[in-house]
């Protein structure tokens, strides 16, 4: 009989140790971007109900809105829970994940996804969409929305997709090996941009309106629905960018859908004034802000939430000081790119 549970115990103790195995070897060789997977994947460290606002959409998110100014000059607690290129259905299920976690009151969703990507299946990202998100029911039915049944086990399960990385390990994959969560909590979604790169000011002022597709168009509603179901603010927006003739006519659709719901919609293309853009200076390319560019327009969005929306300052709570180490990780990239913190 003690033979007998030996046996067990030794059983029991190889397939711990394949199952400990598995997942330190997913966490070392999983693909690790700052253009959604870091987002979704620190988004597990926050600690419970501490996010107050959450920004949902494309890399137009986490490069321009500068969750290190929020808390420093503002005291708002918020999370860049973005990806690039960020369809309207996986935002969807980024909104329902989020609120898993965390209670926030206001969600800023970025319409840029459904302006300038039109396709059913969009491809071209959908691996940093995917795998910082954890396997659950609602993945499942994310990847369902996202991908041709055909193309299925090509993005599933997330091991898939990292190829040769066992021949690429690099210090960083060592060091988020051994990160704890409480290391992680620090990073906010936020990746800064430090070029410049001169654009030419598009010409806006068109009232025409289409564009949206049936697909995007019916996600809206579902996030729409969903917020009003949970008690969420949302608050509609456009980041500063080259806007097109195209995208704009999305953005009177998308303007005409907000008003009917009573939803605040603010395309901040018609405030580069008001935020002082500097075409010369504040772009890293045609889409996205630099450093400096997002710090304009994120005290431009934080001065819109402060006015309409009931947020708290959170500075100097103990829940929070994961917000104050994120200052002072971005004020160190900001530094040694030889920048100036602004």
């Amino acid at each position: 009989m003690q033979t007998k549970w030996i046996k067990r115990g030794k059983f029991a103790l190889l397939i711990a140790a394949l199952i400990i195995s598995y997942f330190a070897m997913d966490r070392l060789l999983s693909i690790k971007t700052a253009h959604g997977i870091c987002q979704a994947r620190d988004m597990y460290a926050q600690p419970a109900d501490t996010v107050d606002v959450v920004f949902l959409g494309s890399s137009h998110i986490h490069c321009d809105v500068n969750t290190a100014l929020l808390w420093r000059d503002y005291g708002i607690a918020a999370y860049d829970y973005s990806a690039a290129e960020q369809p309207l259905w996986i935002t969807y299920y980024y909104l329902q994940e989020i609120c898993r976690y965390q209670k926030p009151k206001l969600v800023v969703l970025d319409l840029y996804g459904p302006a300038r990507f039109k396709d059913d299946y969009q491809y071209t990202w959908l691996t940093e969409n995917l795998n910082g998100f954890r396997f659950s029911i609602n993945k499942m039915n994310m990847l369902r929305a996202s991908c041709e049944p055909a193309k299925f086990f090509e993005y599933f399960p997330s091991l898939v997709t990292y190829h040769m990385r066992y021949t690429e390990v690099s210090k960083e994959d060592w060091e988020y090996l051994f990160s704890s969560k409480n290391d992680r909590a620090a990073f906010k979604g936020f990746t800064p941009y430090f070029k410049k790169t001169p654009q030419i000011e598009p010409t806006l002022g068109d009232d025409h309106q289409g564009g949206l597709t049936n697909k995007s168009r019916d996600y809206l509603n579902k996030i729409i629905q969903y917020c009003d179901d949970n008690g969420i603010d949302l608050f509609l927006t456009v980041t500063p960018y080259i806007t097109t003739y195209q995208d704009e006519l999305v953005y009177n659709q998308v303007h005409d859908i907000a008003n009917s719901y009573g939803i605040k919609f603010d395309s901040t293309n018609y405030s580069y004034s008001i935020m002082d853009i500097d075409f010369e200076n504040d772009f890293y390319d045609e889409s996205h802000l630099n450093y400096y560019g997002s710090c304009k327009f994120t005290k431009y969005i934080a001065d819109s939430i402060k006015n309409a929306y009931d947020i708290p300052d959170r500075r100097g709570q103990l829940e929070w000081e994961s917000w104050d180490r994120n200052v002072g990780w971005i004020n160190k990239e900001v530094t040694d790119a030889g920048w100036e913190i602004r």
